[in-house]
């Protein structure tokens, strides 16, 4: 098999000298498998002990290439029902797939109803832990785990932060991770020190670094050629052409020195605080009387953009990049499949759905022009 790290080839084991040996690499296997379900889709300690062996539901073809997948299992925080009540996760083909390899890894010698049943996942990490970080594990390539604590909380809170930072982020999360009620959470951010008003600070946080990074990214591109695309490109352009002048004054004043990414970052950081994340566009929200989806609301003081109004083809403060070229050519794949579909009858959609195609065709001309990444 091919290493982890990619540098050669290594036979998968060295063999056991005992079953029990052999026991023990099942066991880590379905530890990563836990892990990886924890991770993805944030289900409680008590929701993944009573996740059964048939909690993989058929996956639901949506046509266009797109699969839904579901696990099943008890929810059951906050319900009156003694035992919980079934419900469905939707979740990635990951955690799918590591549930499904999970039930097949059941020791068929100890019957049990559960796939994964009552662990303490801090206790199982540990000892797989040990495993990669050991002598095997860097045989396999396998990369080191850090040491840091990890708990079913843990894994919880990490998804709630990476949902929130999606536009709609918070609400997503709140149904995502199924809260017993939406109006307690609400209820949670008026009450200082509460644990939604920590869950935000958190957010918020993690929001500004996230910012400040993906800035810095936009502007190393910049200084290696590649620009952004959209109405909002000239603007960020003139920033970001002001900013490298400043680190060029720097230097000269400077002989022998280079400004760092925090230096960088720093310089930046003004511009930073403006980024907001669209679903296929960065929104530079510096002017809100700019911002096309508070001028369409009739609500030009917001001090905060409407993402799910946004059109960041006609928005003088919206930028694409690179990142964003997936998603507008799965976009415009799907509504090439939608036009093939209509009727003849239907001109008045098929005429919509073409204007709509002819806009994702053209911002994926000026990304591919801007950044030279045309397929």
């Amino acid at each position: 098999m091919d290493r982890a790290d990619g540098t050669g080839t290594v036979p998968w084991t060295e063999g056991f000298a005992t079953a029990e040996e052999a026991g023990h690499m099942v066991e880590r296997v379905r530890t990563a498998c836990q892990v990886v379900v924890a991770l993805l889709t944030g289900v409680r300690n008590s929701e993944l002990a009573a996740m059964p062996l048939d909690a993989c539901v058929p996956p639901q073809d949506l046509g266009a290439g797109r699969t839904r997948y579901r696990l099943r299992t008890k929810l059951i925080k906050g319900q009156d029902k003694l035992g919980g009540v079934w419900e469905e996760w939707v979740t990635v083909a990951p955690a799918y797939d590591a549930v499904a390899l999970a039930v097949q890894l059941v020791d068929p010698r100890r019957p049990t109803k559960h796939v994964f049943g009552r662990t303490t996942l801090a206790n199982r990490c540990a000892k797989l832990r040990r495993w990669v970080n050991g002598p095997e594990g860097q045989r396999l390539g396998l990369e080191p785990i850090p040491e840091d604590k990890i708990n079913m909380r843990i894994t919880r809170r990490t998804l709630a932060v990476a949902l929130a930072h999606r536009p709609g982020g918070l609400l997503a999360a709140k149904i995502h991770l199924k809260h017993v009620s939406i109006v307690t959470t609400e209820g949670y951010a008026a009450s200082p020190g509460g644990s939604q008003a920590k869950f935000m600070a958190e957010v918020s946080a993690e929001e500004q670094a996230r910012n400040k990074n993906l800035t810095l990214a936009a502007f190393r591109d910049y200084q290696n050629g590649i620009r952004p695309a959209g109405p909002g490109a000239r603007d960020l352009i003139g920033h970001f052409k002001a900013v490298d002048e400043e680190i060029l004054a720097m230097q000269a004043s400077s002989p022998g020195t280079r400004p760092g990414d925090e230096e960088v970052i720093q310089l930046l950081a003004r511009r930073a605080k403006t980024l907001h994340l669209g679903i296929a566009n960065y929104c530079w929200f510096a002017d809100p009387s700019r911002a096309l989806c508070l001028l369409l609301a009739g609500t030009p003081e917001a001090d905060k953009p409407l993402v799910g109004m946004c059109d960041s083809a006609r928005c003088p403060q919206a930028t694409h990049h690179s990142r964003h070229r997936s998603v507008w050519a799965s976009s415009a794949e799907n509504k090439k499949v939608f036009i093939g579909k209509i009727g003849r009858g239907q001109k008045d959609e098929k005429a919509r759905l073409q204007k709509e195609l002819d806009r994702d065709l053209r911002v994926l001309a000026e990304i591919d022009a801007a950044t030279g990444t045309a397929a």
